[in-house]
């Protein structure tokens, strides 16, 4: 063996290296774990360095429980699932089986645990973090004690339980936070759990990155006041009733200067609208709705460009990203409206904007065409259109042929398409990179076989000259 890889610094960058490439290389972590557990067994210069790599990220107690002798066999058994109670029938650890299970603990950066079956072996030191260099936790338990480093920068809790409070007073560094919403209740615990989660987060003071359920408005004025925050997501848990009720003397928010990604995912946009209404988020690239049920005047607040003065939507000036999804409901947007978003939107790649489709679209072909020079970076689009009337002359040249767009669906209420060759024409001509359109493949069937025949004429035409 060349003795360069006897020094300690050399050997620990060649695994670094080996770990990103398994990394970059999209492989799973049992086979990077194989590949370690090989370089441990290589030569004694390798066993204690490639510890640190094969130790680093952990799913379940059961790679733990499985260093410790009386439970090997049963834990790396063929057909055993860990998900499971396997464990429900065995004694708990001793003092000196705790020393077992702990030997490669401080190895441990990632750990993440989905069941709380296996708990009641290591109950002996629960209650201590014995975990001194996590950094990131996925959890579904209760036993949030025993996984809390001061070190502690993720946090991802499956389950919403008062273990919260104990997150944010002793994981100071905590940077990126997301908490699962709580199953629905019918009296008011669920709203007094989550008046519990807006103080708690208002006692995080480094997030970069935040999930959770609803927050009342006295958390919203916290997080506006974090430099540090980039992302937030909120979700509403599935048949809610209505709680944390709207303040109407709330002041206006000092602005989110800094967040690029903001996702709701609720049942109906008030929330949305009045948060809107007194914030500001001048950096804003990334913004996911989705709404499960929508009020049409609703609707118009969201692409109203000013509500008492106060920009919505088409504020959004640096948006990249835009993301509307409604389920039972629809959003009429029209061609006056679609202008001044595409006027707006001047920088946006994506815009997806998805309804139930109950009424016909009055968005034109001829207005959505015209306008797409107003996005230039555009290359994704799903959008309603009005697909009964073929308002653009196939044989005209395009004012603009847009070299970008590649991705393109086009929503509908009608059953099947009229004039198909026409309007695969249309979109051949105003459109090069788009092949197919996407959605019902019975519906868009007819248009995308045009859509084909054309490539392939065109390709035809491109060799024989």
């Amino acid at each position: 063996m060349h003795q360069a890889l006897l020094v300690p610094e050399v050997l620990l960058e060649i695994f670094a290296h080996v770990n990103d490439m398994e990394s970059k290389s999209c492989t799973t972590l049992r086979s990077t774990q194989k590949n370690f557990a090989a370089l441990a067994v290589t030569c004694k210069a390798f066993y204690e360095h490639t510890m640190e790599f094969l130790w680093a990220e952990i799913n379940q107690l059961e790679p733990l429980l499985g260093c410790v002798t009386r439970l090997h066999s049963l834990v790396y058994r063929s057909g055993i699932k860990w998900d499971q109670p396997w464990a429900k029938a065995l004694e708990p650890l001793s003092a000196h089986e705790i020393r077992q299970f702990l030997r490669h603990s401080a190895c441990i950066r990632t750990l993440s645990i989905v069941s709380d079956y296996p708990f009641h072996l290591i109950s002996i030191i629960l209650g201590s973090c014995v975990l001194p260099r996590l950094k990131s936790l996925t959890l579904s338990i209760k036993y949030l004690d025993f996984f809390l480093p001061h070190t502690l920068h993720r946090c991802h809790l499956l389950t919403f339980n008062g273990g919260l409070r104990s997150v944010v007073t002793r994981c100071a560094t905590l940077e990126h936070l997301s908490i699962c919403p709580p199953a629905p209740s019918v009296d008011d615990s669920t709203a007094d759990e989550l008046s519990l989660l807006s103080d708690k987060i208002s006692r995080c003071t480094q997030l970069v990155t935040l999930h959770c359920p609803m927050l009342n408005w006295a958390a919203w004025m916290h997080l506006s006041y974090l430099p540090t925050l980039l992302s937030v997501r909120i979700e509403q848990e599935d048949n809610a009733h209505p709680y944390l009720p709207l303040e109407q003397d709330i002041v206006n928010f000092s602005p989110f200067l800094n967040i690029t990604i903001l996702s709701f995912e609720l049942h109906s946009a008030t929330y949305l609208i009045t948060l809107m209404q007194h914030s500001q988020f001048p950096s804003l690239k990334d913004f996911r709705l989705v709404v499960s049920g929508l009020h049409s005047g609703e609707a118009e607040q969201l692409f109203n460009i000013s509500v008492e003065g106060i920009p919505h939507l088409l504020c959004f000036k640096q948006l990249r990203f835009l993301h509307l999804y409604f389920f039972n409901a629809c959003i009429c947007l029209d061609d006056d409206i679609l202008v001044e978003a595409m006027t707006a939107w001047s920088h946006i790649s994506n815009l997806e904007i998805i309804d139930s489709c109950f009424h016909p679209s009055p968005v034109t072909l001829h207005k959505l065409f015209s306008t797409l020079h107003l996005c230039p970076q555009l290359e994704i689009l799903r959008i309603a259109v009005d697909t009964t009337v073929i308002d653009i002359d196939p044989d005209d040249d395009p004012t603009y042929q847009h070299n970008i767009l590649h991705a393109l669906e086009f929503r509908t209420s009608e059953p099947q398409i009229e004039n198909a060759e026409t309007l695969a024409l249309v979109v051949f001509t105003w459109l090069p990179h788009v092949d197919q359109v996407l959605g019902d493949s019975e519906l868009w069937g007819e248009v995308n076989m045009h859509l084909t025949n054309l490539s392939a004429a065109l390709a035809q035409e491109c060799m024989q000259v």
